[in-house]
């Protein structure tokens, strides 16, 4: 019984990142991480060679690129060491890694926890190889997550004057969820917020009888009425390292 739980459990959890169609039910964020996952799926052809993944997390996109070599980067705190797929850690100041040794480096949903970008991207720049590639994902509507370590939201704009201030050229650029179905993400959220609690039976039944249906008319919403591409979830955006 122990172990049919076990796999119960495991199997949610692989839906939170990655979510297949049945996510619907399990994951009360379905709309923002199918829409992120597809997004970055669809520039994964951009990341190759050795590749440094900052705030990597349990490295759910690795299977998006086509490095040579995935190095996870984290930093360096008890917890992050007990949970996180990390290969090395970091004060939150430098990369221990040696000027132009990485021919990639992607950041998904990291910049935003960042409180001094211009070193952070400073950083970014000094350990990446002339003409290296850039990925950076970053939300643009959603709400505070992390507290207190949630610092910024960065529009388009935002993202492609610091990026170009920084000697990166932009060379794709993509919006996450820019239609009405942000709309309902953003019920949802609030939702887990105010009715989530500790025992997760209870959670999963809100989750499938209540959340659900709203995410599944959210995605018929998108899918049925014009998109916007100034309100959208979460940027994603490519660039090259050109000086």
């Amino acid at each position: 019984m122990l172990k049919l739980k076990d796999k119960c459990v495991n199997l949610i959890l692989s839906q939170n990142f990655i979510p297949s169609w049945w996510g619907l039910f399990v994951n009360p964020y379905f709309i923002a991480r199918k829409g992120l996952y597809q997004a970055i799926a669809g520039l994964g052809s951009y990341i190759q060679g050795k590749t440094l993944d900052i705030g990597c997390g349990q490295k759910p996109y690795q299977n998006l690129c086509k490095a040579s070599e995935y190095i996870g980067l984290e930093l360096d705190t008890p917890e992050n060491r007990q949970f996180k797929k990390a290969d090395y850690y970091y004060d939150g100041q430098h990369f221990p890694f040696k000027e132009a040794s990485m021919d990639s480096v992607v950041a998904h949903q990291v910049f935003e926890h960042v409180f001094h970008p211009n070193l952070f991207l400073r950083e970014i720049h000094r350990v990446l190889k002339l003409n290296g590639t850039l990925m950076l994902s970053v939300p643009f509507v959603w709400d505070e997550h992390e507290q207190p370590y949630d610092f910024a939201r960065y529009s388009s704009f935002a993202l492609i004057t610091l990026l170009k201030e920084h000697g990166f050229e932009i060379i794709a650029f993509k919006k996450s969820v820019d239609n009405l179905a942000i709309i309902f993400q953003l019920i949802n959220a609030y939702l887990y917020k105010k009715l989530f609690t500790h025992n997760g039976y209870w959670n999963q039944l809100v989750c499938l009888l209540l959340m659900a249906p709203i995410t599944f008319i959210g995605i018929l919403a998108g899918k049925l009425l014009p998109s916007n591409p100034d309100l959208y979830l979460d940027n994603i955006v490519v660039a090259k390292k050109k000086n």
